[in-house]
């Protein structure tokens, strides 16, 4: 039988990019058109494992997701980096003075925002998906309606790209992370990256020992982020992501941040791929 990955939106999309780079050829894809659909198809077992964006160099981390992979009990055992293309693209035969809107994910148009300022006419319509907006368009031959999405999109549904490279910045790239149910996946020897959530106690100097213990233990902090609690007030859920290149250095540091800390939990041990 064959592994299945869900991914949030449809062939075509950056996730269905990410499985091809990051799985073997022969899996199959369970397409979900939110990130909430692609956590159920995990925890139910519709999927075997599961790839979600995580954090963009442009927009910044995408915290709801951490909270999905946290609130469910869900290990992150993997990551992927991918350089993000934006392309605008439409029914073959269109030209951009044709285009009354635009639909596309809210990060995508982010990312293209410069671009899309030149061209004030232009409505933007967020859309769940940068792919499944290209397929509709297709599908029901939409004119005066363009899409933002991958080459690999206009490709699989035969649509003409307007305008190619139309991100903002040139270095945008996502990173993504692989999710299963289980964290036993990657070896000890070869850890060097983690992605863990602890909660504090509400006095002063609370967080600068945590991050003091960190920086002795030999940890590289590559992000933190807060996530108020929504059940205690003035209460914060810290989602902190650390590299290092032993794991014992790591380990103890886990150790002393289990005592210090009100919570403490490990999202996922795996290997670091930032290029």
């Amino acid at each position: 039988m064959r592994t299945k990955i869900a991914i949030q939106g449809i062939k075509g999309s950056f996730h269905h990019q990410v499985v091809n780079e990051y799985f073997p050829k022969d899996v199959e894809i369970d397409e979900c058109l939110s990130f909430e659909e692609l956590i159920d198809s995990l925890v139910t077992g519709k999927s075997d494992q599961a790839v979600m964006a995580i954090e963009n160099s442009i927009a910044g981390p995408i915290i709801p997701n951490y909270a999905l992979i946290d609130k469910n009990n869900l290990h992150i055992i993997g990551e992927h980096y991918l350089d993000i293309h934006q392309n605008l693209m439409a029914l073959k035969g269109q030209k951009i003075d044709d285009i009354q809107e635009v639909h596309s994910h809210p990060m995508a148009l982010l990312q293209c925002m410069e671009f899309l300022k030149t061209h004030p006419n232009i409505k933007l319509v967020e859309d769940k998906d940068t792919a499944e907006t290209a397929r509709r368009i297709h599908e029901k031959q939409l004119k005066g309606i363009a899409a933002i999405a991958s080459k690999v999109a206009a490709e699989l549904y035969d649509l003409e790209i307007l305008a190619p490279e139309i991100q903002t910045i040139n270095n945008n790239m996502t990173r993504f992370v692989i999710i299963n149910k289980e964290n036993n996946f990657v070896s000890k020897n070869e850890i060097n990256r983690a992605s863990i959530k602890f909660e504090l106690d509400h006095k002063r100097g609370s967080l600068a020992a945590v991050l003091n213990v960190m920086s002795d233990c030999k940890l590289n902090l590559t992000k933190i982020q807060s996530l108020p609690k929504i059940e205690t007030p003035w209460k914060y859920s810290f989602f902190v992501d650390v590299t290092f290149s032993n794991y014992e250095d790591y380990a103890k540091a886990k150790s002393l941040l289990e005592i210090m800390a009100e919570y403490f939990k490990v999202l996922g041990e795996y290997k670091n791929t930032r290029p």
